[in-house]
């Protein structure tokens, strides 16, 4: 007889005490570097606010309450491709047409949290004032390596060709056929490869971002506003892409610190939460406090940051034929206007089935959480006329 599909079990962690314990000890005794004065944001991470936030980490942050909320979605991990993997299910509420249902894929440096918002108006849009027909069910996975997922093993990092292959499979597991993808950031890579390889069963993909520029064609084939585009993105990795260059080369260097110290942490996280926010520089307009420390938190007690740094190591290594693939998948792009890159409508025409690309007036990087009810809409449009081809 054939070997019985693996089956999910609910999951539901409990941060054991002495972790707890262990992280406020820690914080409390932060030896904290010096700083030019008046440095602000300008050299990294405003180290005023870091010790407001740790102080407030150590001593009135309650991990409980935000484990509680985070429990109350319905939660699961499964053996899928070797690793367990920690996914969100949630299923439409009282549909009135066709379910269909969706795999969101977050990226770095975020997890399942990215999606924690947005998951209940995705599946219960009567709910909060929308369409019940456009209800989907959800399904938001922990990459391996990020989150209540496995660590790959160390020498063996997953790129996103190989972790769009598990979403696959996952999806095959949950009896989904046909699916929609989203994501942003390395999740919408995997989106994309999802769409390019496994093409009869993504009725469409949606995206927030086109990822960086790779082109093997002549430069004289690019439109101006291509051209001022890779131009922009070259001035940005020069100014910002400091983090992904560790990441690619070096990640276990700084991964040491960043293991040890949870004041480290949260300063290397919290940084790219408000430069690629819609925060206009104060990163509390996007995220309270608890938002915050809701996700370094989670990177803390999983001890997932040099696995998750890794990724970016093996996604360097994805040759260039696969990176200039065009997507002929049925493609949206939601460009919000924080986020990090913009590409020109021309520039996602050349690289997918781009049917659908909008601005929303809102939100960067992290739309999903930022603003969450843009963020549906946007997936509600996009994906209806798609909605019956997942029958």
């Amino acid at each position: 007889m054939p070997d019985a599909p693996p089956r999910p079990e609910p999951f539901a962690p409990r941060a054991d005490a002495a972790a707890l314990d262990d992280l406020r000890t820690r914080l409390r005794a932060t030896r904290w570097p010096d700083a030019p004065e008046d440095a602000g944001w300008s050299l990294g991470t405003d180290l005023d606010y870091l010790r407001e936030l740790v102080a407030y980490w150590a001593d009135g942050f309650d991990w409980r309450a935000q484990e509680a909320a985070l429990a109350r979605l319905p939660r699961f991990r499964a053996p899928i491709g070797g690793l367990g993997i920690h996914f969100v299910h949630a299923r439409a509420v009282a549909p009135t047409g066709p379910v269909l249902p969706l795999v969101l894929s977050h990226g770095w440096p975020d997890s399942f949290w990215r999606y924690a918002k947005v998951v209940p108006l995705l599946t219960d849009p009567a709910a909060h004032g929308a369409d019940p027909a456009d209800a989907f069910d959800v399904v938001v996975p922990d990459m391996p390596g990020y989150g209540y997922s496995d660590r790959p093993a160390a020498g063996r990092p997953l790129d996103s060709v190989a972790v769009s292959g598990l979403w696959a499979e996952l999806m095959d597991v949950l009896g989904y056929a046909r699916f929609g993808a989203a994501g942003g950031d390395i999740g919408s890579h995997v989106s994309r490869y999802l769409g390019l390889d496994h093409p009869d069963r993504v009725v469409a993909v949606h995206r927030t971002d086109g990822g960086l520029p790779v082109f093997a064609g002549d430069p004289a084939e690019l439109t101006p506003e291509e051209s001022a585009w890779f131009q922009q993105t070259a001035a940005w990795g020069a100014a910002e892409g400091g983090y992904a260059a560790m990441h690619r080369t070096k990640p276990q260097t700084a991964a040491v610190g960043l293991q040890d110290s949870p004041a480290g942490l949260a300063a290397w996280i919290v940084e790219k939460l408000r430069a690629w926010s819609d925060c206009g520089g104060d990163i509390e307009r996007s995220f309270t406090k608890d938002e915050i420390l809701t996700n370094v938190t989670i990177y803390w007690l999983t001890g997932t940051i040099a696995s998750s740094m890794r990724m970016y190591h093996a996604n360097s290594a994805i040759p260039s034929a696969q990176l200039t693939r065009r997507v002929e998948v049925p493609s949206g792009f939601s460009l919000f206007p924080g986020d990090i890159a913009r590409p020109p409508r021309a520039w996602l025409e050349r690289t997918a089935n781009a049917v659908r690309v909008t601005a929303p007036a809102r939100g960067g990087h992290f739309a999903a959480f930022e603003e969450p009810e843009l963020y549906a809409r946007e997936l509600r449009e996009f994906y209806r006329p798609y909605r019956a081809a997942a029958g």
